[in-house]
């Protein structure tokens, strides 16, 4: 995926009428390039998953990706961690992400159980799990779905479980919103994203993408059930949580 064909460029040119995004083909094709170039940290969070799972994973259980997109949190996790150390659902509703995800861990790591469901959700009939990634998929759907989904896993994990909840967030405060916002289009600047990029996909992504502020994100995680969830990655206005269930 790195070569120069796979490169994001689907807002490289002006649009009369820029459409709602969408994880489409067209997204599939330059997905990691994309992630690499407009998500900081993206690759920090992938790189401590393995770590986390090793730290509380029960050997043997069941870990769901949901949202899943290309898989790059099953491969961090099977680069790492032996065939039989785990068991892995990821789930997605694009039709083509979950069809790459599958073909790329049948390449990638035959050897681990590897699994990939095109799916909703927020309807998935779930089985006891000891680990849930959540990255960057929570804010994709309509915020009054967002708390059923949220007990439901919660109810999902095993006693001693943790979730992985990563999003982009938005600041209470409009100053630091502003200023966080602002940071991030420098950042997108300089991995070669042009402001007209910028402002397109931004256009293309209002109403489909709703963040939550880092206390909504705690709030929800506490009326689920959770006793204890921790901030525990933030880079700009994107951040990285995880919920304990308790043993």
């Amino acid at each position: 995926m790195s070569d120069a064909s796979y490169r994001d460029a689907i807002f490289s040119t002006p649009l009369d009428k820029v459409a709602r995004f969408s994880f489409d083909e067209q997204v599939v094709a330059c997905f990691p390039d994309m992630i690499r170039r407009s998500v900081p940290g993206y690759g920090q969070i992938l790189g401590m998953l393995s770590l986390i799972a090793k730290r509380h994973l029960r050997h043997g259980a069941h870990v769901y990706d949901l949202g899943c997109s290309l898989g790059a949190s099953g491969l961090a996790l099977a680069g790492a961690l032996p065939a039989d150390a785990f068991r892995y659902t990821g789930i997605d509703l694009s039709p083509a992400m979950a069809a790459r995800a599958k073909q790329t861990f049948l390449d990638e790591c035959p050897e681990h159980s590897m699994q990939v469901e095109e799916a909703d959700i927020r309807t998935y009939e779930y089985a006891p799990s000891g680990m849930i990634i959540l990255n960057f998929t929570l804010q994709f759907l309509p915020p009054a779905d967002r708390d059923a989904l949220l007990k439901r896993l919660y109810d999902t994990l095993e006693p001693g479980g943790v979730l992985i909840l990563s999003e982009k967030t938005v600041d209470a405060d409009e100053r630091d919103n502003a200023w966080r916002v602002e940071r991030y289009h420098d950042f997108k600047r300089a991995n070669g994203y042009s402001d007209m990029e910028i402002s397109q996909k931004r256009t293309a992504l209002e109403n489909v993408l709703i963040p939550d502020t880092l206390d909504a994100l705690h709030e929800r995680l506490s009326l689920a059930g959770f006793p204890r969830a921790m901030t525990w990655f933030q880079y700009l206005n994107f951040t990285s949580l995880i919920a304990f269930k308790e043993g």
